[in-house]
């Protein structure tokens, strides 16, 4: 056997270990060595030893943290090696360092590796791109092919005598009388040559080891048999593996080669659905991992961060450049790595986590899917653990990094891949959950396009706040087209989607900024969105986003208004004005806007501005925000006859039998519409099936919960009794009865004969469907959809769908039920004299906290023009008391378009608390101060 040692090559500041074989070759490189490193270590035991960055038996925890420079050093020298052998694939090519320029010389394998060393200690110069490592399979693997497992312990025997060093998966060193005298695949290769020396990993061996380090009090054989492992990427994915696949592990890795052959490196999709090796069994890992708890963290939690990081650039370097792994084994690798918890050390967010996440951004979409798929069907319970990481990771980089207009949060490369890696978390937590059919889908409204030359040719002058390009939808996510799911089909999600929110995030993030990231093709489209994973943002934050996008639109419109004028085509009108009396509010309102949108529809994405007749406040946001307010109770009340009231669930529900018009129901959905658009909330109490259905899901049995919470709770009754005499307990065909507004009674068969049809336990599960279709879908379909299409007419470009689930729209519409006036307190701002400590303001809070909760509606009244609590809480609230005065008889007074309260500085508290009630209890009205 030729003399083997292990030169050390610096690696500013750490050290590169790499296998030697040639004297030759180890007395050339050994003289670039000397330069840099005065040891040179001789290694008996090398020639049966790969020298892999692990951590050997001899190395104890503290010297694990240089196993990560190591690597990153062996991948740079492999690059070198290939770029020697290879070329980068440039024919232009002008590095002397590279077989593309042809200026480098022939160098055989072994040549080439030991001047790859030499290049790395020089720093020279590397190509931009490699060359797809392809495998060879006859190359490689044709001394095992028909041979038994002794004859490839010849082969293997042989090969030690004729290769000059076994090969690593980051030293690419050959025998000059090997058949590849070219770059060959190093995995497979690899793991038929290792499979003696590194085994993979099993529930037993974990065992053993906790075991035997608990008792000598010594880590060292954990660490070294793990890190073996995770540091080559083929043997871990054999790890762990069910016990009816292990006798088949030969038939398989005889198959891989067969597979490898026909499927192209070049196409990481391509192997994703393919018949997939092992099976891994996670319940035997995710015990094992629980067993490792038992072992002092302390001992080995250091050296399992290097462990993980590296694996993750083994994964990193392989779907970046190499591409010699199957799909399957990536994603197990994935699997199995996650399945880590509890190291307890701050290490691993910092160095491993973030090294993982960088791994699985270069995941294909079908492999994401995959591993969504593993995660949510056979992974449950490590998915709040995942969730939690990430979102450690990414509150502690968010509030220990100082963002700038340089660094901004979007150019945190922690943060966005570990966003995008929770991406895939929030897919698979929905799988996890419960998932309802997605057959069950509104019929989409088309609106028709009205055709607008002058602003089609403004758009083409100002690109980037066109309507155009507002109106390019936002494409589906990949990803959820992959999986072949929606956030609407997620009835119930096995961990709650508010505990994706980061808050921290959501309070850092500059929204105009990622805005425009998300709706133009800023540099090329590389910028990073966040509101493309609007999982992680508060609904707060993304209504901020919404507001943008809006107040665009709105300036749009506005100058093609003007360009009207200027043409002489059309007076200007820049806003969409509205001129009601209070007295026939409806009927003002609801015959201007069927004008408008009967003429031009488009003037609804205008700046909604109202005015109140024979009054002369002007509309800067409080005139709208009382107008719909007004508009609201009068629309909704039972008397008017559009809707009905629920009394279980006190909310209101479409009448199906109304007598009022298709166009009038239009018209209340524009208004819902406008709303949204003008970002003012509402009093409105409408089921969470309402919001649904806007959204594009039909309501269903499920949705009775808060419709009619008495029905629903007496259906399931029915649905869980497991008696054979249903029919006799419930005595239930299938003709169901309800009542109009005036009382009366109507009867309605869910299936032909339905009042012979008994409801028994082979058809009830079918009789509670279409009870829940026919009150919550057929009864309305008629109001819902012209409903619905009012509503389209106005948020028709907007990214409701996209960015909001159904429960954050019924906030956006509503507003928050977080009624803290402490919060609003904290808030609020002070002006004209008055400050905190001012003895005004201190009765003030005192007086507002001990008023009742309609008293405190009142009073966001009086000071904002609206009693509901904005989207985010009352610390959203920006409410302004300015000093009016010294004191006076004056009741206090207020800007509802700018949250400003004007308050004298009352002499006493009992003045103020006199003053203050008679104010917010006559507040109708608008004037001129």
């Amino acid at each position: 056997m030729k003399e083997c040692k292990i030169f050390r090559i610096k690696c500013s500041p750490s050290f590169c270990i790499v296998s030697m074989n040639s004297k030759s070759e180890t007395d050339e490189a050994s003289r670039g060595s000397e330069a840099s490193s005065s040891n040179s270590d001789p290694t008996p035991e090398s020639s049966q030893e790969e020298s892999t960055p692990i951590l050997c038996a001899d190395s104890g925890p503290n010297n694990t943290q240089d196993i990560m420079k190591r690597a990153a050093a062996k991948q740079l020298i492999e690059r070198y090696f290939y770029q020697l052998v290879d070329g980068c694939g440039n024919p232009n090519c002008d590095n002397k360092y590279c077989a593309s320029s042809g200026e480098a010389r022939n160098l055989t394998p072994n040549e080439a590796a030991a001047e790859a060393i030499k290049l790395f200690y020089k720093e020279a110069r590397l190509c931009d791109s490699l060359p797809n490592k392809i495998p060879r399979i006859e190359a490689c693997c044709e001394s095992s092919t028909g041979n038994n497992v002794n004859e490839n312990s010849d082969t293997e025997n042989k090969d030690d005598q004729n290769l000059d060093s076994p090969s690593s998966s980051s030293s690419p060193i050959f025998s000059e009388n090997s058949k590849a005298e070219t770059s060959q695949s190093v995995y497979p290769f690899e793991y038929k040559k290792l499979s003696n020396n590194v085994a993979p990993l099993t529930e037993e061996k974990i065992y053993e080891l906790c075991d035997e380090c608990i008792r000598n009090k010594s880590p060292e054989a954990l660490i070294s048999t793990i890190a073996r492992t995770f540091t080559k990427p083929l043997i871990l994915a054999r790890s762990f593996m069910k016990v009816d696949n292990v006798s088949n592990s030969a038939k398989e890795d005889k198959q891989d080669k067969e597979s490898e052959a026909m499927c192209s490196s070049s196409d990481p999709d391509k192997d994703v659905d393919s018949a997939s090796g092992p099976t891994l069994d996670v319940a035997s890992c995710r015990r094992a991992f629980e067993y490792l708890s038992k072992v002092p963290t302390v001992q080995y939690s250091s050296a399992f961060v290097i462990i993980l990081a590296t694996l993750a650039e083994y994964l990193q370097l392989d779907m970046k450049m190499s591409q010699t792994l199957k799909m399957d084994d990536i994603i197990t690798c994935f699997v199995i790595a996650f399945e880590v918890r509890d190291l307890g050390c701050s290490d691993y967010l910092e160095v491993a986590l973030p090294a993982l996440c960088n791994a699985a951004e270069q995941l294909p979409i079908k492999g994401q899917a995959k591993l969504a798929r593993i995660w949510g069907e056979q992974c449950k319970d490590t998915l709040r653990h995942i969730l939690e990481a990430l979102q450690q990771l990414i509150t502690l980089r968010v509030i220990s990094t100082n963002y700038s207009a340089g660094y901004q949060l979007q150019d945190d490369q922690n943060v966005t891949r570990a966003t995008k890696l929770m991406k895939i978390v929030y897919y698979a937590n929905m799988i996890s959950g419960v998932m309802e059919s997605d057959t069950l889908r509104e019929e989409p409204v088309v609106i028709t396009n009205q055709l607008d030359p002058l602003g089609d040719a403004l758009d083409h002058l100002y690109p980037l706040t066109s309507i155009k390009n507002l109106k390019q939808a936002q494409p589906e996510d990949p990803l959820a087209v992959e999986l072949g799911i929606n956030v609407l089909d997620s009835r119930k999600p096995y961990i709650a989607f508010e505990e994706f929110y980061n808050e921290p995030l959501s309070d850092t993030i500059e929204m105009d900024i990622d805005f425009a990231n998300y709706k133009t093709d800023n540099s090329g489209g590389k910028k990073f969105s966040f509101l493309k994973y609007p999982f992680i943002l508060t609904a707060a934050t993304k209504s901020l986003g919404l507001y943008y996008e809006n107040r665009i639109r709105m300036y749009s419109e506005r100058r093609v208004s003007l360009l009207h004028a200027v043409v002489g085509a059309s007076p200007p009108m820049p806003f969409l004005r509205l001129k009601v009396r209070r007295s026939h509010i409806i009927d003002d309102a609801l015959v201007e806007l069927e004008m408008i949108a009967m003429e031009r529809a488009l003037d609804l994405k205008k700046q909604l501005v109202v005015e109140f007749e024979g009054e002369q406040g002007v509309d800067e946001g409080g005139v709208s925000k009382e107008f719909f307010q007004l508009i609201v109770e009068e629309i909704f009340n039972p008397d008017y006859g559009m809707f009905t009231q629920q009394p279980d669930s006190h909310t209101v529900w479409f009448n199906p039998t109304s007598f009022e018009t298709e166009a009038q129901f239009t018209l209340i959905g524009i208004v819902l519409g406008l709303a949204i658009y003008n970002n003012i909330i509402l009093a409105v109490k409408f089921p969470m099936v309402v919001y649904r259905k806007l959204l594009g899901k039909k309501g269903s049995f499920q949705d009775l919960a808060d419709w009619n919470p008495i029905l629903y709770n007496g259906l399931k009754d029915m649905l869980d009794y497991v008696g054979d005499d249903l029919a006799d307990v419930y005595y239930q065909t299938f003709r169901i009865c309800y009542t109009d507004v005036f009382g009366n009674n109507i009867f309605h068969d869910l299936k032909e004969n339905g009042d012979s049809l008994f409801v028994t336990q082979d058809n009830k599960r079918e009789f509670v469907d279409l009870y829940a279709e026919f009150l919550l879908n057929q009864s309305v379909d008629t109001q819902f959809k012209a409903f619905r299409r009012g509503f389209v007419m106005v948020t028709d470009e907007s990214q409701l769908g996209s960015l909001f689930r159904p429960e954050e729209v019924e906030t956006l519409v509503c507003g928050s039920k977080d009624f803290d006036f402490n919060e609003l307190e904290k808030s609020t701002e002070y002006d004209g004299g008055y400050t905190a400590e001012s003895q005004t303001i201190k009765d003030f809070w005192t007086i507002v906290h001990s008023f009742s909760s309609e008293d405190k509606r009142r009073l966001l009244q009086f000071t904002t023009g609206s009693d509901r609590v904005p989207v985010g809480g009352l610390s959203h609230l920006k409410l302004v008391i300015a000093r009016n005065g010294p004191d006076c008889d004056r009741l206090p007074t207020a800007h509802t378009c700018f949250n400003v309260l004007l308050l004298p500085e009352y002499e006493n508290k009992d003045k103020l608390q006199d003053r203050l009630m008679k104010a917010i209890s006559y507040s109708k009205g608008f004037g001129m101060l």
